[in-house]
């Protein structure tokens, strides 16, 4: 444990990190709050039927939150640890005071996860319950599991950039490409209309964790999507592990 409290020390102590957690806590209530006015014209006219997603479809828009957290608790070992010795990373002190390569992963990992989870908490909290507010019966309460469903979403999508991140040791790549494919262009989705299997990509397989309504070219029951991307997740991360092991001195 102790172990742990010094990886969330240490991650908490990155600039960085509190713009991800700021981002990623903000995003989705303000992003509500902006689009009031529209959603409630949409309902009125009877162009928005479907108001099972209300709040937790602008979940995703915070997941640059989670994206920074993973990321950043890698690259940040990667980094120069001052002009004095610009050849110097701050990962060969972390190893020197924690050799154990294993034990120091299973303590980001855990950081990371504790951080994300609490992250997803607040912001799901204020985005579900300011949804509610605005829009009154419209935006019915969403069933506990599909809430839990989707704080495990940003939780799985954080350790899916802490993956990658440990994969390419560089935060930029990972993190340039998980922000353009889940804001600008869906690689993924422009994917499911070329093959179907598309769909068991982790960001599409991981939506249908907790979203009911959406173009998918094949429909994951809520379970079996979460499977697929934690799947992924895993994967990711063994041939993450394994390469910091091998590689990293």
């Amino acid at each position: 444990m102790s172990l742990v409290r010094a990886e969330l020390r240490k991650l908490l102590g990155l600039p960085t990190a509190w713009v991800g957690l700021v981002l990623g806590t903000l995003t989705a209530p303000v992003v509500v709050l902006l689009n009031a006015p529209y959603t409630r014209r949409a309902i009125a006219a009877g162009t928005l039927t479907d108001t099972s997603d209300l709040g937790l479809r602008d979940l995703g828009i915070g997941l640059i939150g989670p994206m920074v957290l993973g990321v950043i608790v890698v690259s940040s070992e990667y980094t120069s640890t001052g002009q004095d010795a610009p050849g110097a990373r701050q990962l060969t002190a972390t190893l020197a005071a924690v050799p154990d390569r294993l034990r120091l992963l299973v303590a980001k990992t855990t950081a990371l996860v504790l951080v994300v989870a609490a992250q997803a908490v607040v912001t799901a909290t204020a985005t579900l319950t300011l949804t509610q507010v605005l829009h009154g019966e419209h935006a019915p309460a969403p069933a506990p599991a599909r809430v839990a469903a989707a704080l495990l979403y940003w939780t799985l999508t954080a350790l899916l950039a802490y993956a990658l991140a440990l994969i390419t040791r560089n935060g930029v790549v990972p993190l340039t490409l998980l922000i353009i494919n889940s804001s600008v262009v869906s690689v993924s989705y422009l994917l499911t209309k070329v093959t179907d299997l598309a769909a068991y990509l982790p960001d599409i397989a991981g939506t249908q964790m907790f979203l009911r309504s959406g173009d998918f070219p094949v429909k994951i029951a809520p379970v079996t999507a979460g499977l697929v991307m934690t799947a992924w997740v895993v994967a990711l991360l063994a041939v993450g592990a394994l390469l910091f092991h091998r590689r990293d001195a």
